[in-house]
């Protein structure tokens, strides 16, 4: 969808900053054993660290690797529109989920020598939360928005 650098980089900060947001309220509420309003301090205290561990691993990594992983699977032009970005966006979730989940890990959890076994473990609760968030929430409301702030980049 972006057609420039600059779309790209705005498209990065919205789908960044809404993953992350939910991803921290997810884990703090993993974390307290329950979801309520007490999630969102904590969330947004470490919003401040992984959304820009985020953005960089995204923007200036993965988003130059998934495409060619997932256009090899579902082919721009050829195959159905919706099929080319929900393979998009797995892939990217696949890239990213385990990525995000080190760095959790590292800068939070403080495993010490169980490292592994903490950052699957975060990995593995973390994985189904982020594909569905992904596909039937974040990723058509970053799209429908990015839409709106830029019209001629409609596909």
């Amino acid at each position: 969808m972006p057609k420039t650098k600059f779309q790209e980089f705005i498209y990065g900060v919205i789908m960044t900053f809404f993953m992350v947001i939910a991803m921290e309220l997810y884990n703090a509420g993993l974390r307290a054993r329950e979801f309520t309003y007490s999630a969102f301090p904590t969330a947004l205290w470490e919003m401040r660290i992984m959304f820009p561990v985020c953005f960089v691993m995204g923007f200036f990594f993965i988003d130059r690797l998934v495409p060619k992983i997932a256009f090899k699977i579902a082919v721009p032009g050829k195959d159905h529109p919706v099929l080319v970005t929900t393979v998009r966006a797995c892939i990217t979730v696949c890239c990213m989920c385990p990525i995000m989940s080190f760095w959790a890990t590292l800068i939070f959890k403080h495993p010490g020598i169980n490292f592994i076994p903490v950052w699957l473990q975060t990995f593995v609760c973390n994985f189904p939360m982020a594909l569905c968030w992904q596909l039937f929430f974040c990723g058509p409301f970053v799209r429908f928005i990015f839409r709106h702030l830029f019209p001629s980049a409609k596909a």
